[in-house]
């Protein structure tokens, strides 16, 4: 095989490599819109007491325009706020109450977390595990809270808060 035909080979293999990874990157779709099998709900101690997160250590929060096992939160808001999505077993550890989590059906057919009703979310502003830069903001027609372990919002703030909506 000649220089022209290995050089045309080799290019032909790259642009069918960058295909199938295309293709399988948009058929995995954004991590935020992936549910997960399993889901765990644990805690983090902060300056604002005790809060639910996730298993990467960021911060869960309420949506006060939500109503209890309904999310009002779709399209330009969720995108903000992901919703925390699962579709198989919910696990709780660090003090979280098992029985007060359970999932809903969203709008879009997906499920999502809640706890003792409350649909839960992350914020995209929270880029590292234990940020709370959501809490208290007005955003979509209404306030997102931390959780403390009772199921209850935290309403106290922060002492600094870095970044935010």
């Amino acid at each position: 095989m000649n220089i022209k035909a290995r050089a045309l080979v080799a290019a032909t293999g790259s642009a069918l490599l960058l295909s199938v990874s295309t293709v399988a990157h948009a058929a995995a779709g954004p991590d935020a819109e992936k549910a997960a099998s399993s889901v765990t709900v644990t805690t983090k101690n902060t300056s604002l007491g005790k809060i639910l997160v996730n298993d990467k250590g960021h911060t869960l929060y309420l949506f006060e325009s939500d109503k209890k096992d309904k999310s009002t939160c779709n399209d330009a808001c969720a995108e903000a706020w992901p919703p925390l999505k699962a579709d198989g077993k919910l696990v709780a550890k660090g003090g979280v109450d098992s029985k007060l989590l359970d999932t809903i059906k969203r709008s879009d057919g997906s499920k999502q977390v809640t706890y003792k009703g409350q649909p839960l979310y992350t914020f995209a502003d929270d880029t590292k595990a234990g940020q709370t830069n959501g809490q208290g903001v007005d955003a979509f027609g209404a306030k997102w809270f931390v959780l403390g372990t009772d199921g209850k919002k935290i309403t106290k703030q922060p002492a600094s808060q870095n970044g935010g909506y």
